[in-house]
């Protein structure tokens, strides 16, 4: 959450999203085709909202700024798990609370840093959670400004996911294309790609590609263990800005192209664990929002 944080005016969004009922499979490693998990199906609803705040900011001659600020993040995921033979985890709540600092090096180079630590518990009853629930996570990244348009960079990210500090790699990448026809791309730590047409100044309509995710940190069966909850969703996806409010109210209706849902160990082998790909299939999805600056 945090290196994707920019250097804006305060923000408030809130967003519910639908992932409709599909069918549990096992994708085995190489060539083989997927292994549907005998019954088993499942759908969830997502909670999510996030709170940004610079608390300084100045502007250079080139318009950029240097900036520090903080950001609050939440996500509750409620999990319908239907005819699975073992226990799954049924809900996820994860809290995020960082600093971030954004600052231009020179005309064509920018940083973005960031710290914070946060709380991933498979449980909504906050007297079970421990500090095996809680996480802090860190990261730089330095950006190239190639032209007004598009944005690269990269950088480092770290966590203590498997218990211990692990250094991670960090991209970067935002390109805009303005006009009524617009496209953007961002790739910081999900995955956002629109194309988009301004009917007006109050109402846009795009076509959306999403991919967004939580986790579980917990012990199962004795052993510390990450669930992880994952999915890429595809759509139509209409915005309507408010007059000049500061609000805008955004849906999305299409598809959940793909969603992993499982444990992999808690540590460096399982995480990267070649034979844990279980998802779900293919499924309607449907999301509404909206976005205020304060």
């Amino acid at each position: 959450m945090l290196l994707g944080l920019g250097a804006r005016a305060q923000q408030l969004s809130f967003k519910t999203e639908y992932i409709g009922n599909s069918g549990y499979y096992y994708l085995p490693p190489g060539e083989k085709p997927r292994e549907k998990i005998g019954d088993a199906r499942g759908s969830a609803m997502v909670y999510q909202g996030a709170f940004s705040m610079p608390l300084s900011m100045k502007l250079n001659a080139n318009n950029r700024p240097t900036a520090w600020g903080v950001g609050l993040g939440a996500a509750y995921v409620s999990l319908k798990n239907r005819n699975f033979s073992e226990h799954r985890v049924s809900e996820i709540v994860n809290l995020q609370l960082g600093v971030y600092h954004v600052r231009p090096l020179n005309d064509k180079w920018s940083m973005r840093a960031s710290v914070g630590v946060g709380v991933f518990t498979p449980t909504t009853d906050f007297s079970r959670i421990s500090f095996n629930n809680v996480l802090g996570s860190g990261g730089v990244v330095f950006i190239r400004h190639l032209n007004p348009k598009l944005d690269i960079g990269g950088g480092v990210a770290i966590n203590s996911s498997l218990g211990y500090p692990m250094v991670f790699p960090a991209v970067y990448v935002n390109w805009r294309h303005d006009g009524k026809f617009d496209v953007t791309i961002e790739l910081v730590e999900g995955l956002d790609v629109s194309a988009g047409y301004g009917f007006n100044d109050r109402f846009k309509l795009s076509y959306a590609l999403e991919m967004n995710g939580q986790v579980a940190l917990l012990t199962k069966d004795g052993k510390d263990v990450i669930f992880s909850h994952q999915y890429i969703v595809t759509g139509f996806r209409p915005e309507l800005t408010l007059g000049k409010t500061g609000l805008s109210i955004t849906a999305m209706a299409g598809l959940n192209l793909f969603r992993p849902a499982s444990y992999s160990d808690r540590t460096l082998k399982g995480v990267f664990a070649g034979d844990n790909d279980y998802h779900f299939s293919a499924s309607p999805y449907a999301s509404v929002g909206f976005k205020m600056k304060l």
